[in-house]
């Protein structure tokens, strides 16, 4: 199956493992298992805090909430397989494996424009807080997590559609851990030009326009802050930021390297080690991160907890 003719149809990947030393293998079973529980507990928190308390029933807790449950559905996608390959089976069916691709589409591009509305989100409350709760009502609010979401799904079903006409017949052996795009497009024996044209198109539109608008909101944002003059109010009303600007470095970054790096640095490796950190600890990272530099959120989780 690993090397079929030109006339076989491939029902089924295989997945690479990390290392096939046993021990390595239990060992690094047991640290992406803690990963995957670190994230379901941090994300399941913060969803709980923000659900629990009333003061926090404002539109920057419920992005958060909302971006949350993306990154538990970012990790869940890829994590539980991850464990599965590296004891029970290192395949996953053809629709699977489209199936994945899809979902990680769909969430990184709804995520972009999430992080964005949150951004926007900061820029009406500091730059236009007479209008804050006429701009960012419910309503509005609701569009935008709904703008997202259709942006995503239309992102992913714009490659996946794309992929479904090609043809694999060479090949199965997926020289990664998950079912991502460029690892999957190589196995093909058609040609691709046209799928990374779709990718370039499509990509460009929701990395770019997501990261427009963060940037644009922070030039704003960063504006009104300088024209303040107390050195306290300054950090204060920065500090309202801190946490999702730390949030958006950590994804675009990485997103960035994983898809758009040249052809001459990409290695399985280097693109491995990019996606662990892109698919699987940023989703861990962003509830610590939130749960660190926002006190709210600090003040909910220790109440929580019977604290206070």
């Amino acid at each position: 199956m690993d090397n079929q003719n030109q006339t076989s149809i491939i029902t089924y990947f295989v997945l690479l493992r990390f290392s096939d030393n046993t021990a390595m293998q239990a060992f690094l079973f047991l640290v992406f298992s803690s990963v995957y529980g670190i994230t379901l507990l941090g994300n399941i928190t913060i969803i709980i805090v923000i659900k629990c308390n009333n003061h926090l029933n404002t539109p920057m807790y419920f992005f958060l909430g909302h971006l949350a449950f993306l990154d538990i559905c970012f990790s869940s996608v890829t994590v539980p397989k991850l464990l599965v390959i590296f004891f029970v089976s290192q395949t996953i069916s053809y629709n699977g494996c489209l199936i994945q691709m899809f979902c990680l589409f769909l969430i990184a591009g709804t995520e972009a424009f999430l992080l964005a509305a949150m951004a926007y989100d900061r820029f009406v409350a500091i730059c236009k807080p007479l209008y804050y709760v006429q701009i960012m009502n419910r309503a509005f609010c609701r569009w935008l997590v709904g703008g997202a979401w259709t942006i995503g799904s239309g992102y992913a079903m714009a490659n996946t559609l794309f992929v479904l006409k090609l043809t694999f017949c060479g090949s199965n052996i997926i020289k990664h851990f998950s079912c991502e795009f460029p690892s999957l497009l190589v196995l093909s024996c058609t040609d691709t030009s046209l799928n990374a044209i779709i990718l370039l198109i499509t990509g460009g539109v929701v990395g770019v326009s997501s990261f427009f608008i963060i940037i644009l909101s922070y030039i704003y944002i960063i504006s009104t802050i300088l024209k303040i003059h107390s050195a306290e109010a300054k950090r204060k009303t920065f500090s309202t930021c801190s946490s999702h600007l730390i949030v958006v470095i950590l994804y675009y970054s990485m997103g960035s390297f994983r898809y758009l790096r040249p052809e001459t640095v990409s290695s399985v490796v280097v693109d491995t080690l990019f996606s662990i950190q892109y698919n699987i600890t940023t989703s861990m990272l962003n509830p610590i991160i939130y749960s660190l530099k926002t006190r709210e959120v600090k003040e909910g989780i220790k109440k929580l907890m019977g604290y206070k």
